[in-house]
């Protein structure tokens, strides 16, 4: 079942088959730099999956998908919606990862901005953010592109964040 679709990308629910192509990912220090856990093994990965086999369990309607590329079916990345509590106050991140072979083509900023306004159309959360480590400048051009703005530093037990935001668009 596709969650979201933007021109180019289907998003669905992760299944246990993505684990051949979501590892890899997962393992390579480059693409992980920016998380404050590392690297992750294969058995980790599949952890990760089967965690979001059924949507994020504290809400279905959240999780990390699948991002699939329409035109080859390739797995390009994992992106989707993620709770977080930031400083006593619930919040709904966008998060996204975009493969090297598939970055710099658009579909990381594709993949957020669609992933934000079915956040705010589908299921009427009010605000998104998006969590950034501090160096990360291509995450921060993502989220600066669809909208959002540096709102803060924060810090947690993973370490310093730049949270940004933005509102649901009135109309």
């Amino acid at each position: 079942m596709i969650i979201v679709a933007t021109a180019r990308l289907d998003f669905r629910r992760m299944v246990p088959d993505d684990l051949d192509a979501l590892a890899p990912l997962y393992a390579d220090p480059e693409v992980r730099r920016f998380f404050p856990e590392g690297t992750l093994t294969r058995e980790e990965t599949r952890e990760e999956i089967a965690w979001f086999l059924d949507g994020h369990p504290e809400d279905p309607s959240l999780g990390l998908w699948a991002a699939i590329e329409r035109a080859t079916g390739a797995f390009v990345g994992r992106c989707g919606l993620l709770p977080w509590e930031i400083d006593g106050k619930a919040e709904v991140e966008v998060a996204y990862l975009i493969a090297p072979p598939h970055q710099r083509r658009g579909l990381g900023t594709e993949s957020a901005r669609a992933i934000a306004a079915h956040a705010f159309d589908a299921l009427g959360i009010p605000r998104v953010v998006s969590l950034v480590h501090p160096e990360n400048v291509a995450s921060r051009r993502v989220a600066e592109r669809i909208g959002m703005t540096f709102e803060r530093e924060w810090r947690d037990d993973l370490g310093l964040s730049h949270v940004y935001s933005m509102e649901r668009p009135r109309t």
